[in-house]
């Protein structure tokens, strides 16, 4: 277990000297609290007292450093046994925590998979997300579930093998209209052998082990063999799922890959960061994720990919090998500790050749592209701002803006709903949505006092951020 000892300070009992003179040079992590209680930056250090001394060296601190220092009533001090144990924590708490002046990873959900059951005479091919529980094989992780979608669907019209629930297969008397339109072989009524469809589960088996090649020979070698004993109807079946199967490969084979590589790619622009990671499994190219931490300064890609890479990959599967834009800081740290959590060794590949350096190419310029388009969106969501300033006479810019409106079902069940906005677009984690209750149906202007009434109160309470302009939907009986 790791050993923890902590210092709190008030306001008024902070001696930095003192503090920083009792100091351990043991590894750990550090979190520093503003006069709220509220933590603004958590790190990690292999000596701290090293580290956490360089904050409040005059004329060596950033002005990023200068002004969060200012605000540092209290520091509180983890220690843990090795660096890498302190990386682990520090991650963990950076996602849980977000501290303002920390790099924030805005992503918390987990990834889709392809899931093959192994338990059952005819196996069912689904998409899954989330613990691993049920028995059987999984292939991915995709970035999306869109790009799942895509490769079911497509498996579907090359070997279709069934991907319905259990309970609706066990209670069919009839084919469905899968089968009808040839997605499916019926194996609910009988209408296809165990074996054959024992082998279409094995060529799909192939298919996501990223295996192409192999299959698609076997499948020639078929094709032949049902050609010389005159099945040529079969043959011909077997003909264009060869045909359908090249264009796949073709579309999303990654030359000079054999195993699982994820590319990352960072790029910053006008304090913003944009972390891209393309996800390649089997020689396959599955797609890529496209994500924006959260950043308080002009932080460098080095920076950025150090912080990233720990919050993203310590709870997720890691490949055998990362290959990246920019090299993060402390690279064997990373490698080390990836390695230690994934069972398997780790690489992370800063300069690469060949094709991989191709690769990468694309990945840079795509991660370019996307941040361009996310600053072209704030630049005009700023631009609509300004307007309005200019249209309501303002004497300046507003920075935070509340619409509500009022919708209901001939008079029942009213609900109000609050969007927020600020100068970077839409603020989701503030909506609000109100089931207005206790007025007469219909009543439109009762429901936006009732509305409007309630989101004031948390305001008063500090729960939120008050807005600049209201705007409510309706006319002066609203208002």
């Amino acid at each position: 277990m790791t050993e923890v000892k902590s210092t709190e300070l008030d306001k008024q009992d902070f001696d930095i000297d003192e503090f920083l003179r009792n100091l351990t040079r043991l590894p750990g992590i550090y979190k520093m609290l503003n006069d709220k209680g509220d933590i603004i930056y958590i790190g990690k250090a292999k000596n701290l007292k090293n580290r956490v001394t360089s904050y409040f060296r005059k004329g060596v601190a950033s002005p990023k450093q200068q002004v969060m220092v200012a605000k540092i009533v209290c520091i509180e001090i983890t220690v843990t046994h090795t660096e890498g144990e302190a990386l682990l924590l520090e991650s963990q708490l950076i996602k849980r925590n977000k501290p303002r002046y920390n790099i924030c990873l805005r992503d918390d959900r987990s990834y889709p998979f392809i899931y093959m059951s192994t338990e059952q005479d005819f196996p069912q091919i689904t998409a899954h997300r989330g613990a691993k529980k049920k028995k059987g094989s999984y292939y991915g992780p995709y970035p999306s579930a869109g790009a799942v979608r895509e490769t079911l669907k497509l498996l579907q019209k090359i070997f279709p093998i069934r991907q319905c629930e259990d309970s609706y297969y066990k209670n069919r008397s009839r084919p469905c209209l899968q089968h009808q339109i040839e997605r499916c072989t019926a194996p609910c009524v009988d209408l296809i052998s165990q074996e054959k469809y024992a082998e279409d589960v094995k060529n799909t088996t192939l298919f996501l082990e990223g295996k192409g090649s192999l299959l698609i020979d076997r499948l020639i070698v078929r094709m032949d063999t049902l050609a010389k004993h005159l099945e040529f109807e079969q043959a011909a079946q077997v003909r264009d799922q060869i045909s359908q199967l090249r264009t796949v490969l073709e579309k999303n084979y990654v030359s000079g890959e054999r195993g699982d590589v994820d590319i990352v790619a960072c790029a910053t622009n006008a304090g913003i960061a944009c972390v891209q990671i393309f996800f390649i499994r089997n020689g396959q190219n599955l797609g890529n994720k496209t994500f924006f931490p959260k950043i308080s300064a002009e932080y460098t890609p080095e920076n950025i990919l150090q912080a990233f890479i720990p919050q993203y990959y310590l709870d997720k599967n890691v490949p055998h090998e990362l290959i990246v834009s920019h090299k993060p800081e402390e690279i064997e740290l990373l490698a080390q500790v990836l390695t230690q959590h994934a069972g398997h060794a780790v690489n992370i590949s800063p300069n690469v050749r060949s094709d991989r350096a191709k690769w990468l190419q694309i990945a840079s310029v795509n991660v370019e592209n996307s941040l361009t388009t996310k600053l072209a969106d704030k630049q005009g969501v700023y631009a609509r701002f300004l307007s309005l300033q200019e249209e309501l006479g303002c004497q300046e810019v507003p920075k935070r803006l509340e619409c509500f409106d009022i919708s209901h079902t001939q008079g029942d069940y009213t609900v109000a709903s609050c969007v927020v906005f600020d100068r970077e677009g839409p603020v989701k984690s503030a909506y609000r949505r109100f089931n207005i209750e206790g007025i007469t149906p219909g009543d439109d202007c009762a429901a936006i006092y009732q509305a409007v009434s309630r989101r004031f109160k948390r305001l008063v309470k500090g729960e939120h951020e008050a807005p600049d302009i209201l705007f409510i939907d309706g006319g002066k009986g609203q208002v």
